[in-house]
């Protein structure tokens, strides 16, 4: 008595693999064709990860607030008061800022005295001051006040792209200035908040 198997159709890969006198034909032809497409290499991933840091540092590098080619000449000591707009909530900070040794030291309190933020600005670039942590929005803030209380005649050599009509300042992308008095002004960013700002003296409102 005989018996009689049919034919099996195996799929493998893209195309198709026969069972014909045993099983050895077909796991040959399956392991080549897994075998023949390529695995990530450890130099594929390292490109991999290079090429997601540049494009974080490219990020950070645009988004960074725009310095003046020379440190302007500022009256300093200054106290100012800063009030932020956003949301119809209000925040009051006081500012002190002054020099210190090469460079022009930042401190901003809230109205019971506890930092907020501590920069120092050396040589054209920031520096921490203290253990407050990274404050990227004071950060700008002290980057924007820089400009608005730049000297009119000092905006250009430091600030290329920027104009001022009368009492209207701007600096494209960035900031807009508008004064009432050279001291006390409103400092609009693109994406806000809107910060008035006014000279410190007597009791802190």
């Amino acid at each position: 008595m005989f018996t009689v198997s049919r034919s099996k159709y195996i799929p493998c890969g893209s195309g198709l693999a026969r069972e014909s006198g045993g099983s050895a034909n077909i796991n040959v032809e399956c392991n080549a064709a897994f075998a023949s497409k390529p695995a990530p290499t450890g130099a594929a991933v390292l490109m991999r990860f290079l090429l997601i840091g540049a494009v974080l540092l490219l990020s950070a590098c645009a988004s960074k607030a725009p310095l003046p080619a020379q440190t302007p000449s500022l009256p300093l000591p200054q106290q100012l008061h800063i009030q932020r707009l956003a949301d119809g909530q209000r925040q009051d900070w006081v500012l002190v800022i002054a020099r210190e040794g090469p460079g022009i030291r930042w401190s901003m309190m809230d109205l019971l005295g506890i930092p907020q933020a501590r920069q120092k600005l050396i040589d054209g670039q920031w520096q921490a001051d203290g253990l407050l942590p990274p404050n990227p929005e004071a950060r700008e803030l002290f980057a924007a006040l820089l400009f608005a209380l730049t000297p009119k005649d000092e905006l250009h050599g430091n600030y290329p792209a920027a104009w001022q009509h009368g009492a209207q300042r701007s600096l494209p992308e960035h900031w807009e200035v508008r004064y009432s008095q050279p001291m006390s002004f409103e400092l609009n960013l693109p994406k806000g908040p809107t910060y008035q700002v006014t000279p410190l003296s007597g009791e802190t409102p």
